[in-house]
């Protein structure tokens, strides 16, 4: 009898052992497609972040005086970009989830203000007539739409990780290896929707020709 406990404690042990390595392949697998998709999403935020000093420039040069908005949107860019550029705390070189949440937090704060940034061509109506400016806002709302896609695909990654992650047997791996649950990227209610871009027509007239095409329209996002 005691014997057989002993047999049967070994067998244990070899499929415990057996799971947790082809759990924690499986895990490291899924947790470079979240990698892969989450260095998408830096890179447009980052392209975002370029876009806006001219586009804070435009609307001065067309004799916006909101200082306030302005100070906002600097201070919030610069959340952004201290965020982003933070030195990858986990393995492999990859960003902790607590550091990747800080950068999601830090964009819908940036994604707030350009909001605000935009809506002053109604108190300014010759930011309308501005070329720089337009062109400037056209760029953004096809990088807002970059954005949707590239967080959509960000998020069914996270998704798939976390839903192997949290199932059993692969759930022995996480906790032996130390795979922790990746955030998800919910974009701030206030900044669900892309900023829309100016009227083609007014593009059209200003520049004696054709508008662009119009951005496409951002994938449906989580």
């Amino acid at each position: 009898m005691k014997k057989r406990k002993i047999l049967l404690l070994a067998f244990v042990l070899l499929v415990a052992v057996s799971a947790s390595g082809c759990g924690y392949n499986t895990l490291q697998a899924k947790q470079q497609q979240v990698r892969g998709r989450w260095a998408d999403i830096e890179a447009q935020l980052q392209r975002r972040a370029d876009l806006v000093p001219s586009l804070t420039a435009a609307a001065q040069s067309a004799g916006v005086q909101e200082q306030e908005v302005f100070g906002q949107i600097a201070e919030a860019r610069s959340r952004l970009i201290n965020a982003t550029q933070q030195a990858p705390q986990g393995e492999g070189g990859d960003k902790t989830p607590e550091q990747k949440q800080a950068v999601i937090e830090a964009a819908n704060s940036f994604g707030g203000t350009l909001g605000r940034l935009l809506s002053l061509q109604e108190a300014y109506p010759d930011l309308k007539s501005n070329q720089l400016f337009l062109n400037l806002q056209y760029e953004l709302a096809g990088t807002e739409n970059r954005i949707a896609t590239v967080r959509k695909d960000y998020n069914d990654a996270a998704v798939d990780y976390n839903t192997t992650r949290g199932s059993f047997p692969t759930v022995i791996s996480a906790k032996i290896f130390g795979f922790k649950e990746e955030p998800l990227y919910a974009a701030d209610p206030g900044a669900r929707s892309a900023p829309a871009p100016p009227d083609p027509n007014v593009l059209r007239r200003n520049q004696g020709g054709t508008a662009p095409p119009a951005p496409a329209p951002a994938s449906n996002t989580r």
